[in-house]
């Protein structure tokens, strides 16, 4: 039914903006996410996508329920409770573009999610599961993560995973690297940014960190590790790959990441995971930090994906 399914968070950031005329801090509401991040951009490639998460029944999760159908991701599991709250996280961007947050959410709707509310059927025909590491901060998410990458993967599908750190959400850090390192153990394609596979493997050294990974987890196909700036680079099988990234004037960088990983899911539904070779690789790390780049010169995520001409003339200006 669907080539990608994401589950996860589904919140409102709210992006810094410039300060109102009596000098307060001013903030735009933008729609966000990881897993939906991924999945609108890959909806943005003419990919059928849905989204499987809970927003309160509330002005927020009425609104992002609206986004999310509008960037064209199917919303029909998505949860509205009418008992919870819709997460939100304040986002305060440094001049360079990144950024640092501030999380409401304890708990909010998306952690709330059971495992009695999953599609099954769907998760059983998606192509790709895709899911990140703030639905294992607690139950009953955790048990409803647990169980949706288990009817994927009884369905055949591509597993795919992002740690996507936000330390403040964790009880402990050690909580954090456990539930981490099991989304490692289950996936066959892992997107790690660099600070990530350190925290994950406590190796400084982006080869040493990526060699521990796939010798401790042989279940891992595909590992992509993003460099920022500096761009990206592909383990497969004995290939390793990286291309670099694009000079942008970045004003967010929120989302880069999740727009890097819908692009590389794109190519994997083209290709497929076996047929990769370092021509491919290459392909697609390009086009993967074109569009990361395109969409930190935007405030916001969800809303701000590239469309694939302007990705393509990116690359074509090079």
């Amino acid at each position: 039914m669907y080539d990608v399914i994401a589950l996860g968070e589904l919140l409102i950031d709210f992006t810094s903006s410039a300060p109102s005329s009596q000098g307060n801090p001013q903030f735009e509401a933008n729609p966000g996410g990881a897993p939906c991040n991924v999945l609108a951009m890959l909806a943005r490639l003419g990919r059928r996508a849905a989204f499987v998460g809970k927003v309160g029944d509330d002005l927020f999760g009425r609104m992002l329920k609206g986004s999310i159908v509008e960037a064209g991701i199917d919303a029909g599991a998505l949860v509205l409770d009418p008992a919870a709250h819709t997460t939100l996280a304040f986002v305060q961007n440094a001049p360079d573009g990144d950024r640092a947050f501030s999380f409401y959410r304890d708990p909010g709707a998306d952690e709330l999610l059971t495992p009695e509310e999953l599609p099954e059927s769907a998760l059983r025909s998606a192509g790709i599961f895709h899911f990140g590491s703030l639905s294992l901060t607690r139950e009953p998410s955790r048990a409803a993560t647990r169980r949706a990458v288990a009817l994927a993967a009884e369905g055949g599908a591509v597993v795919s995973f992002d740690p996507n750190l936000r330390a403040s959400l964790w009880k402990s850090l050690d909580a954090a690297r456990d539930e981490m390192l099991w989304g490692c153990s289950v996936c066959q394609v892992l997107k790690v940014a660099e600070e990530e596979l350190s925290f994950l493997t406590t190796e400084e050294d982006l080869e040493a960190g990526a060699a521990k990974l796939r010798r401790d987890f042989p279940n891992i196909r595909l590992l992509l590790v993003t460099k920022g700036k500096e761009g990206s680079t592909a383990f497969w099988r004995e290939h390793q790959v990286s291309r670099p990234g694009f000079p942008v004037e970045a004003i967010d960088t929120t989302g880069a990441g999740d727009t890097f990983c819908g692009c590389c899911l794109h190519h994997i539904l083209e290709w497929g995971l076996e047929n990769l070779d370092e021509e491919r690789l290459g392909e697609m790390l390009s086009f993967a930090n074109a569009a990361a780049g395109l969409v930190t010169t935007r405030k916001g995520a969800l809303r701000s994906m590239p469309e694939e001409a302007e990705v393509r003339r990116l690359l074509a200006n090079r």
